[in-house]
Parts: structure tokens; sequence; C-alpha cells
């Protein structure tokens, strides 16, 4: 049951609706009640009071729904034809968004609505998709509260088999195994290789090892999603119940998969909105592996809100890889420049090796 906030309640299932009411609820002015099916409590309905309520893409018998905006309810209607929920109440899984995977990659939620995206824009399009991300935004505070999430950042390119992405698996193990909640972009790569590493926290480091083993037999997505996905999947049914992370993964880059090993995924069309979210939530800190463009602009997106931040609200950016970050991309030099006499100032490092990072993110 979600938490009252001020004088609104939340109901997000036909069960805490019942239960309100059972309670004697006689009012449901200040309700918000997201994607409920109320079909078949009409009866109930016509008893409250509902000036002021507020229903997003609740399922309703027709003259409940007149009643209802005749009684002073604001009722927002399902939106017709489209794969999705735009009103949703949590975020996704990766069963939810690999449903039907053992068909084909086609014939899942991610896949279906990636090609829905795809059909081209039109304002019924657009709008859904606003309302789609807004619901998930509300599903993702309550997701964060009370959590210290650090960001993993790095490249989509990474290979499973490989020793970057060991590395970054390696290290998402130890930073959850010291109380934090690793959040990536939840995508391929250094992302999928973070969320393994978080996933398998509390595991044996055999464990992930015969997990890197497992995945490694499907290095890339590319030729086969499908191939790719079930290999995580089946590293999920081995180890069943990992240890809690964040994926915050786009359909404008669903071409490249969601990863499964992320337990909780906040996936949103818009890209921009994606991004600044993940910067957002980040509290204790940033880890930038190698990457390339997106990687660069994620730093420097990070940089530039601690460098207008007040001293209290700075947050660590750790660079991986001196070789790559002062030579390959010379991203260090101007970050440092960037930070001399600012408050951020203290809280950038340059590492070589991802065994240095817990410590700077993990002290007093």
């Amino acid at each position: 049951m979600k938490e009252e906030r001020g004088s609104t309640v939340e109901v997000e299932s036909l069960e805490e609706f019942d239960g309100r009411v059972a309670h004697g609820a006689g009012s449901i002015t200040g309700w918000h009640l997201q994607g409920v099916d109320l079909r078949g409590r009409g009866d109930v309905l016509r008893r409250l009071d509902v000036t002021g309520a507020l229903l997003l893409g609740c399922a309703l018998e027709p003259a409940d729904e007149q009643s209802l905006r005749a009684r002073g309810a604001l009722v927002f209607p399902v939106v017709p034809d489209i794969p999705f929920d735009a009103y949703r109440g949590s975020l996704y899984t990766a069963e939810e968004l690999y449903a039907g995977l053992d068909g084909s990659y086609d014939q899942t939620l991610d896949a279906r609505v990636y090609a829905w995206s795809r059909q081209g824009r039109t304002l019924v399009r657009t709008l859904a998709q606003a309302l789609h991300d807004h619901a998930v935004d509300d599903a993702l505070v309550e997701v964060v509260r009370g959590s210290r999430i650090v960001g993993v950042m790095g490249g989509h390119a990474v290979a499973r088999g490989t020793a970057p992405y060991a590395d970054a698996a390696r290290l998402a193990r130890e930073l959850t195994r010291e109380g934090l909640v690793v959040g990536t972009g939840g995508g391929p790569g250094a992302m999928e290789a973070a969320n393994l590493g978080a996933y398998l926290a509390h595991r044996s480091p055999a464990d992930l090892d015969a997990a890197l083993a497992m995945v490694a037999a499907v290095p890339s997505f590319v030729p086969s999603v499908q191939a790719w996905a079930r290999a995580a999947l089946d590293v999920r049914e081995r180890w069943p119940e990992g240890a809690r992370s964040l994926g915050i993964p786009t359909w404008h880059y669903g071409h490249e998969p969601p990863n499964a090993f992320a337990t909780v995924i906040a996936k949103y069309f818009r890209n921009a909105i994606r991004e600044a979210v993940l910067l957002h939530v980040a509290s204790a800190g940033i880890v930038f592996l190698p990457g390339a463009a997106g990687t660069v602009q994620e730093v420097f997106q990070d940089a530039c809100e601690n460098y207008y931040a007040d001293a209290s609200s700075v947050a660590p950016m750790v660079l991986v890889g001196r070789e790559h970050w002062t030579r390959t991309l010379p991203v260090w030099p101007l970050l440092e420049s960037l930070a001399r006499e600012r408050h951020m100032v203290d809280h950038i490092h340059l590492v070589d090796d991802v065994s240095e990072v817990p410590a700077l993110l993990t002290a007093p």
C-alpha cells in the first residue's frame, strides 16, 4: 500500500480500494486512483463522495464514468490502442519486459513497445508517452526513497567474457555489499555487468565467476537478442532472489535491449528525462568506467550539476582508467580545470583500478 502524501491518498490496486472502503471511507475526495479496475464497483462508487477525486486510467463501466464526472471527479480515460499501460503504478521487471521471449524477442513487451514507438509521432502517441514517463517518475520516487544509490556508467559495447565486463561486475558486487544500491542506464555492456555483479552481491565469488562464464557463451545481443536475454534469465533462474539494483533504460535506444539483472527497471521513452533522472537519483556518487560519447556526455552532465551545487549537494565522481580518461579521451584535465575553486574539487577522483573505488564512495 502506498503511503499518503499530505491530504492525498494514492490507490493503485482494487484490493487497496476495497480495503479502505471496508474500513469506513465514505469519501474519496483527495484520492488518486491509478490503473485500478473498478468495473463491478458501481454500487460502491455511487455511495461515495467523489468530489475532487482523480482517476487515472481506471477501468470503469460507462455509466459509472459518467456518474463520477457529473459528481465532480476528474477522470483520465484509458489511452486506447497502445501496447503499454500509460498510468502504470510500478516500475518494470525483467520478467515483465521479456515475457514471451521463448517464442521470440519480437513477441515480448519490450520489443512491441519499441516497435510502436517507431511508428511516427502523433498527438495521441506523444501524450501517451508523456503520461507513461510521468507514471514511471512517480513509481521511481517510491523505489529510491531512503536508498543510497551509486551510479555506474560505462560503455554499452563492452562484451561479456572480457576483463572490463568482469571488472564492472566485481565493482558492483563490492559496492552492494557495502550497503549501496547500484543504478545503471539499464542497457547492455558495462551496465549489464554492474547489474549482474549487484544481483549476485550476496553470493560467493565462485558463483559470480560461474555466472560470468554462463553469459560469456553469448557475448552480445547481436545477432540474437533472444539468446542474449535467455542467457541472463538462466543465471537468474539458477540464483534466484538476487540483491536489489536499478536500471534506467530508454526506448529511445530501443535497438539495445534492457539487461535482465536489474531487479527494478524504470524504462522511459524520453532519453533526456531518463539521463537527468539517473544522475539525480545517484546521491552516493557516480563511477565512470571507460566509455565513449555517451559516457563522456554523462561525465560532464554530472560535472555541471556538481559545479553549481552547494557544498552539501556535491556527489562524488570517480573516473576509472587513467590512460582512457587522460589520453584516449582526455576528459580528466578539463574536469580538473572545472573543479578548481569549486566545492566539487575534493570530490572528483581518477583511479586505475576498480578495486580503488569502494573506499572513495563509502568513506565517512
